[in-house]
């Protein structure tokens, strides 16, 4: 056996578990750039079709891992019941193609009906989640005995807190949650999450522990479900983000392109007035959309208590010069490249660097 296999197979996993980098440890740690990818029998890559969940497969891809092991997980927001209220059109089929061209196995998971199903909410249970996995789909319905009817009739508000900022709790964490709790195939297994959260992002991401057990982990449990939470790009800034992007010649997603900052729902409740403005103006049946809903509610989404057609028109639009993209923008079936092919230039998007407001901190 070669020097370099025994330090692949005994000496460095060794170090790492002293290091308390392995998947047994239960450990948290603020910074772990890298960790041992061999010790886990699957990776799960929230793929969220943006810049930093790209970013983080392809760190993987430079780490060497064992591609077999990788798993694409994206929480389609609007579910797949006919709702096109909040996400990007063409977001679902984006992340079909692109895990396609990177050659891992993609799920979707959803809560039946998708944010509008949730929002429109009126003395009802919430209803059940969706969620793909290798031997097909199944519905985790809810266990009315321990809940009581709600209604929500509004959309999330801005804060901080879970509970008043329902999206991200309902629409993504509880998905996750209950897609890793009820697939048999995670018992007695190693599992390792990953998100693509950045600490440059906001002052709450800065606090992020960068390794850390996942809220599933039952290691020590009788089922013995091992989940890590791994943010391999935690501590990388955007430059890195779109460094590592260039280098693998992967296309910039279209809300960049647009002048997103930040590819989070097209309708995000935390878009600036420009950004309003700018759907306004080239998405106006979205904007329109958004706003009958707040009007019904009595409840907007801006804490001025104006509906978003009104917001945006404290702004002036985004000008938006790329017509491929704003094509795309409108169509359901995702049609541009995701990895550019030879003899095209790689080009920074326009959204790169703004820091225009469009999504949650």
């Amino acid at each position: 056996m070669s020097a370099h296999l025994i330090d692949d197979r005994f000496v460095l996993p060794h170090l790492r578990g002293l290091a308390g980098l392995n998947s047994n440890s239960g450990k948290r740690y603020f910074s772990a750039a890298e960790v041992d990818l061999d010790s886990y029998d699957s990776i799960i890559v929230c793929a969220s079709g943006g810049k930093d969940s790209i970013a983080c497969h392809l760190r993987l891809l430079e780490l060497g891992v064992d591609l077999s092991r990788v798993e694409f997980w994206h929480h389609d927001v609007d579910g797949n019941e006919g709702s096109q209220l909040m996400d990007w059109t063409f977001m679902r089929d984006y992340n079909r193609k692109l895990a396609q061209a990177l050659n891992v196995p993609l799920y979707f998971s959803w809560l039946d009906g998708g944010f509008e199903g949730e929002m429109l909410k009126e003395q009802s249970y919430s209803r059940p989640h969706k969620v793909e996995t290798p031997d097909g789909l199944i519905t985790l319905e809810r266990d009315s005995r321990r809940a009581q009817p709600g209604t929500r009739l509004r959309f999330p508000q801005l804060s901080p807190s879970l509970q008043t900022r329902w999206c991200s709790a309902a629409l993504k964490i509880d998905v996750g949650r209950r897609a890793l709790n009820n697939q048999s195939r995670f018992e007695n297994k190693r599992t390792l999450f990953i998100t693509g959260e950045r600490r440059e992002e906001s002052s709450n991401r800065a606090k992020y522990n960068q390794f850390e057990p996942h809220a599933c982990d039952r290691r020590t449990g009788r089922l013995g479900r091992s989940v890590d939470s791994w943010r391999p790009i935690l501590h990388w800034s955007e430059e890195d983000v779109w460094a590592i992007l260039e280098r693998h010649r992967v296309a910039p997603p279209v809300p960049y392109r647009l002048g997103w900052s930040r590819s989070s729902c097209m309708t995000c409740i935390y878009n600036s007035p420009r950004v309003w403005a700018t759907i306004a103006k080239y998405f106006p049946e979205r904007s329109r959309e958004i706003a009958d809903h707040e009007d019904r509610f009595g409840v907007t989404i801006s804490r001025s208590r104006i509906n978003v057609i009104d917001l945006g028109a404290t702004a002036q639009a985004l000008i938006i010069d790329d017509q491929e993209a704003l094509r795309q923008a409108a169509e359901s079936t995702y049609q541009l490249p995701v990895i550019l092919p030879a003899g095209t230039q790689w080009q920074l998007p326009i959204g790169a660097f703004n820091g225009e407001k469009c999504g949650s901190d």
